[in-house]
């Protein structure tokens, strides 16, 4: 058994369970967590709403979801497998490039977007979702974007094994860079 810190059941982070989510049946449910975690405006989660929905239908997309006892989601992670043929490896790609490292983009499984609700946070549960879903690729690695900044999220990337891959990373309409980073898979156990 995968042991957390605290010595925690890895299923039942905070006393959470980790399994799959319907992420179209609970888009607004999960928008709202992400809302939340990242400071997104009403127009933001009317956007995001429409580019979950087409995600989940790209082959390979799957969701798990950190749901207290009486369902209420607290967390939530999706991903898939890389297509360059996808908006967001069109945009990473001249970066990776320029940094030798867009084969990273073949072969990978994208961790899209990683949730917590900020009452549950340090609780083991964005380890538990990332780990929980990429254990189940199979891809031989991970690759994801984060804000391009010393975070904690980026800190919990780094202890499961992600590095660096490309930085200052522009994507149209956000406001700060960010990174690419990537790891081989499985990911780093603590």
């Amino acid at each position: 058994m995968l042991s957390t810190p605290g010595g925690e059941d890895p299923d039942r982070p905070a006393g959470l369970r980790i399994g799959h989510l319907d992420l179209v049946a609970r888009v607004d449910e999960a928008l709202h967590v992400q809302a939340l975690a990242f400071g997104l405006s009403d127009e933001e989660v009317g956007i995001r709403r429409f580019i979950v929905q087409r995600h989940m239908g790209c082959p390979g997309a799957r969701a798990l979801g950190a749901v207290t006892a009486d369902g209420v989601l607290a967390g939530f992670v999706y991903g898939m497998p890389n297509d360059r043929a996808h908006w967001w490896s069109g945009v990473v790609e001249p970066y990776l490039r320029a940094d030798g490292h867009d084969g990273w983009l073949d072969g990978s499984f994208v961790i899209t977007e990683l949730h917590v609700h900020p009452g549950f946070q340090g609780r083991g549960v964005g380890r538990s979702l990332i780990t929980k879903i990429t254990d189940t690729a199979a891809e031989p690695r991970s690759i994801l974007s984060a804000i391009d900044t010393d975070s904690p999220a980026r800190g919990l990337y780094r202890s499961l094994g992600y590095e660096d891959l490309a930085r200052r990373v522009l994507f149209p309409s956000a406001s700060l860079p960010y990174a690419v980073m990537g790891a081989p898979l499985p990911l780093r156990r603590r």
